[in-house]
Parts: C-alpha cells; sequence; structure tokens
C-alpha cells in the first residue's frame, strides 16, 4: 500500500502550476562500537534513477508528530528502532514536477539505536534499496545533499561535545 502525504493545493497564478506542502521527518540513528559512532544510511533511487546515499525519512502519516514520524521511517528504512534524543535541523526546500511545485519541510533528529538489524525489508514503499552503517567521520563524504553533510557536522559536534 502506497503512503499519501498530506498536501494542500494552492495557486496564484490562473496558469502557474498548483503548490503542494509537504512535511517529512527522519535524521541520524547513532550506534557507538567500541567508543566509535556509527550512523545508518540509506541508498535509494533519485528522479532520474541515479542511486544516491541519505539519510533515511519519510512523510508524516495521519497524526502523527514529526518526532514519531522520524522513529518510524528510520526503522522501517534501516531495520533499526531508536529513540529521539533531539532535534537536529530542519530542511525547508521547494522542487518542481511536471504537474505541481512542491514546497518540503524535513524535520531532522538524532537518535540512539536501541535494537534491530540493517535490514531495508521492512521499507513498505522499497525506496531504500541498500542500508549502512558508517563512521560518523566517514558518513558526510558519502551522502548526496549538502544539507544532510550540515546535519552530520552538528550531531557530530553534539556527540563530541558530550565526551569532553
Amino acid at each position: 500500500m502506497k503512503r499519501i502525504a498530506a498536501a494542500s493545493y494552492t495557486s496564484t497564478r490562473r496558469n502557474a502550476l498548483p503548490i503542494v506542502h509537504e512535511t517529512s521527518a527522519g535524521g541520524i540513528i547513532v550506534s557507538v562500537q567500541d567508543h566509535t559512532a556509527f550512523v545508518a544510511v540509506i541508498a535509494r533511487r533519485n528522479r532520474g534513477g541515479r542511486l544516491e546515499w541519505c539519510l533515511p525519512k519519510g512523510h508524516l502519516e495521519g497524526d502523527e508528530t514529526a518526532e514519531q514520524a522520524a522513529v518510524r521511517e528510520i526503522s522501517e528504512e534501516t531495520g533499526i528502532h531508536g529513540r529521539v534524543l533531539r532535534h537536529l535541523a530542519s530542511i525547508d526546500y521547494w522542487f518542481s514536477g511536471t504537474d505541481r511545485r512542491v514546497h518540503k519541510v524535513v524535520h531532522h533528529f538524532l537518535l540512539e539505536a536501541l535494537s534491530g538489524t540493517l535490514t531495508t525489508e521492512n521499507d513498505p514503499d522499497h525506496e531504500a534499496e541498500k542500508v549502512e552503517w558508517v563512521q560518523i567521520d566517514k558518513v558526510a563524504s558519502r551522502l548526496a545533499y549538502p544539507n544532510e553533510r550540515r546535519i552530520v557536522a552538528a550531531a557530530r559536534e553534539l556527540l563530541e561535545g558530550g565526551r569532553r
């Protein structure tokens, strides 16, 4: 069953594409092994069909809060269950499709891994094709999007500040 994002359509001009507002949540789930932090990242196809590594995330469902959606989406796309430690950042951007313009806001959280095994088998949309644990100091070079690299840097700063 495909999820449908909650959306509102508005248009400012008669011939303009309708505008759709979407909200998603996800983030960084961290597991510490032998004093080294690892982050679960996923690979999915972009709109052009190319495989890209990114942070797990997805649309809010029903009355979910952003935190609840982040926990669910990360679990579905990575197989790892976690708990939210804090909000890291929200990314706000626009993109266009053939029939609409989309204004998207993605809320990113820092989560502590509690249980689970890496797998993409539980992703109901089958968007995540691969999942891997990557050392936090190497994950930025793997990620496709500059905004997500900045979010990883913020998480690293928080985590390293906690060790001092």
